[in-house]
């Protein structure tokens, strides 16, 4: 890949991105004809068998973010979203942090978990006993369940059991660990879940309430982290140091305050789940993980730590759940999603889930170095601007005039925005 052919890519007119992506070998010729034909919606067909009730296709913009050095691997990241500035911020993060070498990334082996809640277990302590002695016996007949995933090196591979007796009555819960290899693996979790719950019914004597998967996959952690030099943080009137104990001060704000700390993190996942929408995975599901995770002090905090090194440079890490995969889904059969593996070349599900961090990351250090330097609105509304303009009616070179000259009224709204139209 050539990214020197992707410089100043904002700037380019649409036809001048697709080729310069052509040029750089992010996309091939096939590819290219696919955007230029915009032919990434989904068919009737497939739609109409995704889901019920199906009348149609709801689009999202589909972007590129520029500028990630990630494990000293360039990468252009596709990324689905409405919000305007995300992807500018999003590559002028990028930008920096790759001056300071990029990010660096570590991910835990990646197991989901399986949950079977047992009520109306007549002797809670014998049952876990009875339990832990067939652990093995457990765990076969998961994997007799799906003996597939077995197949491919994956398959049930521990369990964990726990005693909810915070509310009356108490329940057991048995927890199977399952390395689902490639997929995120809900369809086979669930599966093994089920096949398991009558034999957990019999060893314990209680009553299967619930066989499913948990989405809080903390057996699947990823983590993000980057030195940002001192040097990088100078802007306008505010010194890199400035920037730097801002940056730091604002995240502790978020650690102890769960009124900005949701606001924070919505920042981080402004970039996580443009990712995960993009190539076709369950945003939901990893959404509902990090905010949980969020919450594992019993408070809800920032997710990111900013912090300095003993150079003086900012550090930033970020750790999410990351229950994402490279094959299943929506991800074969949905030619957005389809595409955007490609321009990522193929990640295997640990390479997505290293990816996905580090645009988290990135996204919260554009987001609070905006807050705390010209504040969030001075870029954010650039863009805000154009999109007025073409609710206003604006078309072609009409959006940006429109944009223009409404940054520079008095109020920037959408009547305003039809006056400006209208006089040009």
């Amino acid at each position: 890949m050539d990214t020197s052919q992707l410089a100043k890519f904002y700037k380019k007119d649409f036809q001048e991105k697709i080729q310069a992506l052509l040029d750089a070998g992010v996309i091939s010729k096939e590819d290219s004809q696919a955007l230029l034909n915009e032919s990434l919606n989904l068919e009737k067909g497939i739609g109409n068998h995704m889901i019920e009730n199906y009348i149609g296709n709801y689009s999202l913009p589909f972007g590129l973010a520029m500028n990630f050095l990630i494990d000293d691997k360039e990468v252009v990241v596709p990324m689905a979203i409405e919000e305007p500035s995300v992807i500018a911020a999003a590559s002028f993060a990028a930008k920096i942090i790759s001056s300071g070498g990029g990010f660096s990334t570590a991910v835990t082996e990646r197991t989901m978990i399986g949950q079977v809640t047992l009520k109306n277990v007549p002797n809670i302590d014998e049952a876990v006993k009875s339990v832990k002695i067939r652990t093995e016996a457990i765990l076969q007949r998961a994997n007799e369940a799906h003996p597939s995933i077995v197949k491919r090196g994956g398959g049930a591979k521990d369990i964990e059991i726990r005693v909810l007796d915070e509310e009356t009555p108490t329940y057991l819960t048995i927890h199977v660990h399952v390395d689902t290899q490639e997929a995120m693996g809900a369809n086979i979790v669930n599966t093994m879940m089920e096949g398991i719950a009558p034999y957990l019914e019999e060893v314990t004597g209680g009553t299967a309430l619930l066989r499913i998967l948990s989405n809080y996959t903390t057996e699947c952690m990823a983590t993000a982290t980057c030195t940002i030099p001192v040097r990088k943080l100078a802007t306008g009137d505010y010194s890199g140091e400035v920037v730097r104990d801002r940056i730091i001060e604002a995240t502790q704000v978020a650690r102890i305050d769960p009124y900005r700390a949701v606001t924070h993190n919505k920042g981080v996942m402004n970039g996580v789940d443009a990712v995960v929408i993009a190539t076709g995975n369950d945003w939901r599901a990893v959404s509902a993980a990090s905010h949980a995770y969020a919450s594992r002090s019993g408070q809800y905090r920032s997710l990111t730590k900013w912090d300095k090194n003993d150079a003086g440079d900012l550090v930033g890490t970020l750790t999410l759940p990351m229950p994402v995969g490279a094959v299943g889904g929506s991800i074969s059969i949905h030619p957005g999603a389809k595409l955007a593996h490609k321009i990522l070349g193929q990640p295997t599900a640990k390479e997505l889930e290293r990816i996905i961090v580090s645009v988290g990351l990135a996204q919260n250090f554009a987001a609070v170095r905006a807050l705390i330097t010209d504040g969030i609105q001075k870029g954010h509304m650039g863009l805000h601007a154009r999109s007025l303009a073409i609710s206003a009616g604006a078309t072609g070179e009409q959006v940006q005039q429109v944009a223009d000259q409404l940054k520079k009224a008095p109020h920037m709204n959408l009547a305003t925005a039809k006056e400006i139209l209208e006089q040009l």
